[in-house]
């Protein structure tokens, strides 16, 4: 069930129900009961966008600028954390720059050089969804043929079960080039993009003749998100997307298709409800987001330090505790990680979860409610998180083993301190 009829359901699912979300959005003014009051088989066909050739020019030309970037801008080489099979992915850690000159990129196109309209990508948002989603199905394929037949490490391997192996993936760290796939896809293209677009929203809304509060809230706190993104990226190889999820359709779509569609639906939504919140009322929104992004990156920040300086350091203002906990690689091979056991880490064990709900809630409030669909991401990321901490736990009980018991009498709670 599991392996087979979940993911069989995910993968017929999920492609649709973003091209859904956006028609919803833009040809149902956000209205859930409008679409399914309108719906049939022909009005679907009708209203359902089509991949076109300015959709799949801009995707080409984005994938493009990217992998140079992430290939020509200097920046020192970083290892990712030691993989089951005993190997250590490399990265080339030019984030921030990459985000600089992209940015940089987009905003001088538009405006100074006026080559494009940068509504533009709001305009074509629907086709370039589809072209995601076909492109993505298809790359899955592709990725799976390659960790058949070229894996890029030890850490690859099959299950016997199609499905599972097409949704799962079969290697953990392909390469192309030497180039990580998951950094370029996760980070530079999804990451990257997903700025882009709700960038693209506020100019929209600008085009139609006023940029309200509301639409400044959401995307610059997802905005300044992205960027803290791009300033801890060497911290994003720790997480568990990447140390232990497999490159298939479960990340690999995840990141390309249901990202750009799902995650910027708020600002996709405030360009057709143009609504200026009372100052107090959106800066004190403003103010918790900046408090979550805040909050979110000194978390991972307090983990990383201490493990980069093995305890050497502090938390808080004093000397980090910590526990010890040892395991052995598929290659027989004994280590050792540092658990922190105060800081953030000693409110829960995943308290940095409640900081990301937090935050999506924050740019999620300008769109008041009136309908459900803006908060889709939120209900979304808050199953995502409650499922990821479930699996984190099993993952590290079958990795440390009784050092893990230990480690959750320490810290008994999962993600909400005293409740959950």
């Amino acid at each position: 069930m599991r392996r087979t009829a979940l993911p069989l359901l995910l993968m017929l699912g999920c492609p649709p129900a973003v091209i859904v979300l956006w028609m919803i959005c833009a040809r149902f003014d956000g209205s859930v009961l409008a679409f399914l009051h309108a719906f049939d088989w022909p009005t679907f066909v009708a209203l359902c966008p089509r991949p076109t050739l300015a959709a799949l020019q801009m995707i080409v030309t984005f994938a493009v600028l990217e992998g140079l970037l992430l290939v020509l801008l200097p920046g020192p080489i970083h290892l990712g954390p030691v993989t089951p099979a005993g190997n250590r992915p490399r990265y080339r850690m030019n984030g921030l720059a990459a985000w600089a000159v992209t940015h940089g990129i987009l905003l001088a196109a538009a405006y100074p050089l006026g080559l494009f309209r940068l509504g533009e990508i709001y305009d074509n948002l629907g086709s370039i969804l589809v072209v995601c989603n076909i492109l993505a199905l298809l790359l899955c394929g592709v990725l799976y043929l390659k960790g058949v037949y070229h894996p890029s490490s030890s850490d690859h391997g099959r299950t016997g079960n199609f499905v599972w192996d097409y949704f799962w993936g079969v290697e953990l760290h392909p390469t192309v080039f030497g180039v990580s796939l998951k950094q370029y896809v996760n980070c530079r293209l999804s990451m990257m993009g997903w700025s882009v677009i709700v960038i693209s929203c506020a100019a929209k809304q600008l085009e139609a003749g006023h940029l309200t509060n509301t639409m400044i809230v959401c995307v610059a706190l997802q905005v300044l998100y992205l960027f803290k993104f791009f300033r801890w990226e060497s911290g994003y190889f720790g997480s568990l997307d990447v140390m232990h999820d497999r490159f298939g359709f479960y990340i690999f779509w995840g990141v390309a298709a249901w990202v750009p569609g799902v995650y910027t639906l708020v600002a996709q939504y405030l360009v057709r409800h143009p609504v200026d919140l009372p100052g107090p009322v959106a800066g004190a929104i403003f103010a918790l987001g900046v408090f979550s992004i805040w909050a979110n990156y000194d978390a991972d920040a307090q983990r990383q330090r201490v493990r980069e300086t093995g305890g050497k350091t502090t938390v808080w203002g004093k000397p980090p505790e910590t526990m010890t906990a040892k395991y052995v690689t598929k290659d027989g091979e004994p280590r050792e990680s540092l658990l922190l056991l105060c800081g953030w880490w000693g409110l829960s064990r995943h308290f940095h979860y409640v900081t990301e709900i937090g935050l999506a809630l924050a740019w999620t409030l300008p769109a008041a409610f009136t309908h459900i669909v803006p908060y889709t991401y939120v209900a979304f990321l808050t199953a995502l998180l409650v499922d990821r901490a479930g699996r984190d736990d099993r993952r590290c009980r079958a990795k440390y083993g009784a050092d893990w018991d230990r480690y959750c009498e320490r810290v008994p709670w999962k993600i909400i301190p005293h409740l959950y």
